[in-house]
């Protein structure tokens, strides 16, 4: 019987991490990339230009290779705002950031 308690008590761990995970990527603004020096980058700056821009939002960083295949990336890093990829494969200067995010935002 002890068997059995503790692999409910594991399942439930596992379910309860699948659904961490779930609302940690339902984010608006979201930075995917694999965890390489540019996908850092590019979620920093992310975060310095909403703070430029006086925008409290949470950003994101989806490093999972599953998620990011669903939105068609093949290059990153990439930057999503409310579900459609602005650009990938690259970091952009930070004065296009900014106005990609303020025309958007």
């Amino acid at each position: 019987m002890k068997l059995f308690s503790k692999k409910k008590n594991q399942d439930l761990s596992e379910n309860e991490t699948s659904t961490a995970v779930n609302k940690a990527s339902d984010g608006r603004i979201k930075v995917l990339g694999t965890g390489c020096a540019k996908c850092d980058q590019l979620e920093r700056l992310t975060k310095e230009v909403l703070v430029d821009l006086g925008k409290d939002e949470p950003v994101i960083h989806l490093s999972d290779l599953a998620e990011i295949i669903q939105y068609g990336v093949m290059s990153t890093p990439a930057l999503v705002v409310d579900e459609k990829v602005l650009f990938a494969g690259r970091v952009p200067p930070r004065d296009e950031l900014k106005k990609m995010l303020q025309e958007i935002l």
